[in-house]
């Protein structure tokens, strides 16, 4: 997993993935479900999650959380096949370095169980980068679904317990 996260996070400050959005304006309302502060599941492991809602339809995302090369996000859900996925839209650092190509998105399954988070981003060696528009994208996210090696290897969260704190 460790590999997972440091493969993310350098796809994230190399360059993302896709140059095009599959939603142009986001139109699914939040999942409340996946807002708040995320720890890795594996204790050895430091980089934390942190999904924020902006406004009813859309999400601010942090990752690493607190770090100085923390990347930030806007996001929104969006559909592909039936699929729900995040989309993801990085917007630059915590360094106030912007992205530095086009290829701005990555687009996510994620699943919500309990107190866990398992997020798996799409696999542009399946899902090739060069779409040029967001039907082109979306259809060859439907073509790829069913490839066991559609998305990257799953990323796991458990969300933060809460801080108590004594007045």
């Amino acid at each position: 997993m460790k590999r997972a996260l440091m493969a993310m996070a350098c796809a994230v400050l190399v360059g993302c993935d896709y140059a095009v959005p599959l939603a142009k304006t986001p139109a699914i309302p939040v999942d409340s479900a996946v807002a708040g502060l995320w720890q890795p599941a594996k204790t050895n492991e430091t980089e934390s999650l942190l999904v924020l809602p902006l406004d009813a339809r859309q999400y601010l995302v942090s990752y690493p959380v607190g770090s100085k090369d923390a990347m930030f996000a806007r996001a929104c859900l969006c559909r592909a096949g039936g699929k729900t996925l995040v989309q993801l839209e990085w917007l630059g650092t915590a360094r106030g370095t912007l992205p530095d190509s086009k290829e701005v998105f990555q687009f996510a399954a994620y699943t919500v169980k309990g107190d866990e988070l398992t997020v798996r981003l799409l696999n542009p060696d399946v899902v090739k980068k060069d779409a040029a528009s967001s039907e082109e994208l979306a259809r060859r996210i439907i073509e790829n679904a069913n490839k066991p090696d559609c998305f990257r290897e799953p990323m796991l969260f458990k969300r933060a317990k809460p801080v108590n704190s004594e007045q």
